[in-house]
């Protein structure tokens, strides 16, 4: 059964501002995340570069997104049943994905990977919550990502550095959170 939603519904409404500005903090943080990680990857002061850009960025994307999702809302959003339960069971998997990971990569002798493959997990746990969340967006997020693992992948196997794969994954990675971001904000 799907919850259904009516425009002058305010509780919808609410939820609706609500989720939006969740996911423009959620996105915006993660993004500056991304920036540090892909800034690792740059020459000194290259970290520190990237570090106080994406703090500016991450700023500006949150004060936009909030200064957005204040105003009117235009589609709020049909939420499936359960919808919390498989939010809750996506982010496990992705957290557990990502672990797994990290572990897997280390234990092998090969943490050039951890980049690649928490993208591609973050990449895929999109996939599921553009359609618990009711936000086309995060279906974007996902193949953005999605495809930023696979060619971070493709040139970490053909020889390029960890470093300039951190920076080809990671700092593109960060757009494309911030971008969504402004999207999500902006529905």
């Amino acid at each position: 059964m799907t919850m259904t939603t009516d425009a002058g519904d305010a509780a919808c409404l609410d939820l609706t501002r609500t989720l939006r500005r969740r996911g423009v903090v959620v996105l915006s943080v993660f993004g500056m995340v991304w920036a540090l990680a892909g800034g690792s990857g740059l020459p000194s002061p290259g970290l520190a570069v990237a570090g106080v850009l994406g703090a500016l960025l991450a700023a500006g994307t949150l004060v936009a997104g909030r200064r957005r999702t204040a105003g009117e809302v235009t589609r709020p959003v049909r939420l499936p049943e359960r919808w919390n339960r498989g939010v809750g069971v996506v982010n496990a998997a992705e957290a557990a994905a990502i672990v797994g990971v990290v572990a897997g990569a280390n234990a092998s002798g090969h943490p050039e990977w951890i980049p690649v493959g928490v993208c591609l997990a973050v990449g895929l746990h999109f996939f599921p919550l553009a359609r618990l969340y009711d936000q086309r967006q995060y279906g974007w997020v996902a193949a953005a990502l999605t495809a930023l693992a696979a060619i971070g992948g493709g040139l970490l196997a053909g020889g390029l550095s960890a470093e300039a794969v951190r920076v080809v994954v990671g700092l593109p990675a960060a757009l494309a959170l911030w971008g969504t971001a402004l999207l999500v904000a902006r529905d």
